[in-house]
């Protein structure tokens, strides 16, 4: 499909229904985690997402190798870290902020791995995000400063960024090797690869009490369960891919700003998150340095 550069109705509607979507799912997190652990989590978060969609939507025409890599690195890396660190100390609010630098991690994994070149702009926000990391890591240096979270679910988030940002690495591969990409039919096939494994950690890991307890999970997990597969993970990807098929990369991505601000609203008026001083040094530094690699390079070309 050809790029345009001017936004419609339905483009700009789209939009800012990815940035809702996104923004909130973090807390439809804390709210299935109520009752699911992290691992009963994902398994049902991709049962979802699978059905019935799968009976449906035929296999991808690419290689297996990158299903089985991406549902690996985007489900059981990404999602089920992501989950632990909520459930073991982190903040729907400040996930949502802190799951951003997987925009830095994938720059790196790009440089390392596909010899992509960082610009400047790019350069400039790696460092105001590693301030701005630094900032929320004061938190755990100065006693009674962490709020609601804690050093171990700050760093699991952190790993989670790292995990979504080998996930975009797999999937540029992915698009690299298949001249049809079908965005739909490549995410409802990766997400059957992480179910198995879910129930496998969770039949390890979790404790044998807790293993039955989904099955009276009221209806309020499930809700927020299906709004995790069915909203977050099959629409709220297609619309975006859609998005980017239709505009240039410039034109779409300064959306995801407003991911961490529907994020950090919702974490406060829904479920009472307190944000510290020093986490919002962090946060308002996280959000800048999006807005350097976003927008710096138009910036220093237009000063060149």
């Amino acid at each position: 499909m050809t790029s345009t550069t001017t936004f419609s109705t339905r483009d700009l509607f789209s939009a800012l229904a990815v940035v809702l979507i996104w923004g909130t799912n973090f807390v439809a997190m804390k709210i299935g985690l109520k009752d699911l652990t992290p691992f009963q989590m994902g398994a049902a978060r991709y049962v979802f997402a699978v059905l019935p969609l799968i009976l449906v939507v035929r296999p991808p025409k690419l290689p297996a190798k990158w299903i089985v890599a991406y549902g690996l690195c985007q489900g059981v890396g990404q999602f089920g870290l992501l989950f632990l660190s909520l459930k073991v100390g982190m903040s729907a609010s400040l996930a949502s902020v802190i799951l951003q630098t997987q925009v830095f991690f994938t720059a790196l994994f790009g440089f390392v791995l596909l010899r992509e070149r960082a610009s400047r702009a790019l350069k400039g926000g790696l460092l105001l995000a590693a301030v701005g990391l630094v900032c929320f890591g004061m938190n755990y240096v100065e006693p009674g400063h962490a709020g609601a979270t804690t050093a171990g679910g700050f760093v699991l988030t952190l790993m989670a960024a790292a995990m979504w940002a080998a996930s975009n690495i797999v999937v540029r591969r992915a698009q690299q090797a298949t001249p049809e990409f079908d965005v739909v039919s490549f995410m409802v096939w990766c997400s059957l690869v992480p179910i198995l494994p879910f129930i496998g950690l969770s039949l390890a890991f979790d404790d044998p009490a807790t293993r039955w307890h989904w099955t009276g999970a009221p209806w309020t997990t499930w809700a927020a369960v299906a709004y995790l597969g069915w909203m977050a993970t099959i629409l709220g990807y297609a619309m975006w891919t859609r998005l980017l098929k239709r505009h240039p990369v410039n034109r779409v991505a300064p959306f995801s700003l407003g991911v961490p601000v529907v994020g950090i609203s919702a974490g406060m008026i829904l479920l009472g998150d307190v944000v510290t001083g020093w986490q919002w040094a962090g946060i308002a530094l996280i959000v800048l340095s999006l807005i350097c690699t976003m927008f710096g390079g138009r910036w220093l070309d237009r000063r060149g």
